[in-house]
């Protein structure tokens, strides 16, 4: 039986499902059909398969929820089973799976090469240049500046490529691609910058989320103008994430146990661990992660849109506490760097937490406890913007402009933008003034602005401030 046919008999199932019940006349059940068909068709369009988005739609059904929970319930295992059967070994998606996963093996090895590359010229991770060079060629680096300007270098481009296979994008976009990271090579390479530099670190953090960014190109197939495609592809960086901390932590475990094997046998594994089986393993890691992300596309919940209802609580009240605690103790905040990095790290997160419920809530939905939280702790989060802003702005005055200080300024700049329009649409939403399909256009409209900010600290920063 075909994939339309399927869902047709189950559409066809729940029509009379309806029709069963009192209250629902004919006309009734066309209109909850067409209702039902258009959902479907928004599901479909997310690269989800037919009869996954039935169940979906089904669920999301506004008005008729009890009716279709109690749908679910009399057909879930005939739906469950439709869903999980796996298909025929010899048909054609199982052989795309198998292409699928050697495309992936291919690009995650490419990744653990690449990171080791420059070594064959002389250079290890330290920056020290006593390997031996490559037919008398080696990498001048004495400052010990290479591996951390161009991390992103190794990974990410494997990454692209694999999405580039998988999406099937064409000349231009592919071009764009690659131009993209030439560039992001020579702001790496080009500018003199010290190790003990500010416009070093500044290039350091920025250059591998403008290169992600890039990744999210190919992602996107070159419909990076879509709004639809950059949601996609914010939804899948916060299941990258998740699957890569899981696999890092599954690395730990490994190296742990690799390190006490051979120590049990008196052979000193650490050159091993430190040379090849973490760097080779964590830049391979970066493409299984998103490899595994794409490969679940059948499991119904997203792992981020759920920790957001777990987090969003917790964080709430830990920006909370904060402001309480400045409040009463009338301490100003500390802008030293690592205090400013941890400070922008905490918006980032919460902002993260705001994009993730976004992107897995129903726009049909009725707003709830939930949302009131949201707005909660994005107040909470701007609040605590405003006081960075006041202390940043106060130590610029004082002290005139540095690489790390105009960084910090502009970066919450960027970040107040987004939060406080967001407040105010997130309140627009709840009092019913405005549709939650305006919040979920203004997160996606403005991920160019964090590719410009990028760009800005990596290309313009260092010479601005003369490498310092």
């Amino acid at each position: 039986m075909s994939a339309d046919t399927e869902l047709e008999a189950q559409i066809a199932a729940w029509r009379g499902y309806m029709l069963r019940q009192r209250g629902v006349s004919p006309a009734d059940a066309d209109e909850l059909e067409d209702h039902l068909r258009s959902r479907i068709e928004d599901l479909t369009e997310t690269g989800l398969h037919a009869d996954e988005a039935f169940l979906i739609a089904v669920k999301r059904m506004g008005g008729v929820d009890e009716l279709s929970r109690e749908f679910a319930r009399e057909h879930s295992e005939r739906l469950w089973k439709q869903l999980v059967m796996t298909a025929d070994p010899d048909a054609p998606a199982a052989s795309e799976r198998r292409r699928d996963l050697v495309v992936m093996v291919v690009c995650a090895a490419l990744a653990a090469v690449a990171i080791k590359l420059p070594a064959l010229f002389g250079l290890d991770f330290t920056g020290d240049a006593d390997a031996p060079a490559l037919f008398g060629m080696r990498i001048e680096d004495e400052s010990g500046t290479f591996y951390p300007r161009n991390l992103g270098l190794f990974a990410l481009p494997p990454l692209a490529l694999y999405f580039a296979w998988r999406r099937g994008i064409g000349r231009g976009t592919a071009a764009a691609i690659v131009l993209l990271f030439a560039l992001g090579a020579v702001a790496a390479n080009a500018f003199p910058l010290d190790q003990e530099s500010q416009s070093f670190a500044l290039t350091a953090i920025h250059l591998p989320l403008a290169l992600w960014l890039v990744v999210g190109v190919a992602y996107a197939a070159g419909e990076w103008r879509s709004g639809h495609r950059r949601m996609d592809f914010i939804r899948f960086t916060g299941e990258w994430f998740i699957y890569l901390a899981l696999l890092i932590l599954g690395g730990g475990v490994l190296t742990g146990f690799t390190a006490g094997v051979f120590a049990a046998i008196g052979v000193d594994s650490e050159t091993f661990i430190v040379n090849w089986l973490v760097p080779c393993g964590g830049m391979a890691a970066i493409v299984v992660a998103a490899w595994l992300v794409e490969s679940k596309q059948s499991v119904i919940e997203n792992m981020a849109p759920v920790l957001t209802r777990v987090f969003t609580p917790l964080f709430a009240a830990t920006l909370v506490a904060a402001l309480v605690a400045i409040a009463v103790t009338t301490n100003a905040i500390d802008v030293e760097r690592d205090m400013l990095i941890l400070f922008d790290l905490l918006l980032v997160v919460v902002l993260g937490l705001v994009l993730y419920s976004i992107s897995a809530r129903d726009p049909a939905a009725k707003t709830g406890v939930f949302d009131w939280m949201q707005l909660a702790l994005v107040l909470s989060a701007l609040l605590i913007d405003v006081l960075v802003l006041v202390a940043v702005t106060g130590r610029i005055t004082e002290w005139g402009f540095t690489p790390n200080k105009s960084a910090a300024l502009g970066l919450n700049l960027v970040l107040f933008a987004n939060l406080a329009w967001t407040a105010w649409l997130y309140f627009s939403i709840i009092k019913g003034r405005k549709r939650f399909s305006q919040l979920d256009r203004w997160q996606t409209d403005y991920v160019p602005v964090y590719a410009a900010w990028a760009w800005t600290v990596v290309l313009v920063f260092p010479p601005l401030f003369a490498f310092a």
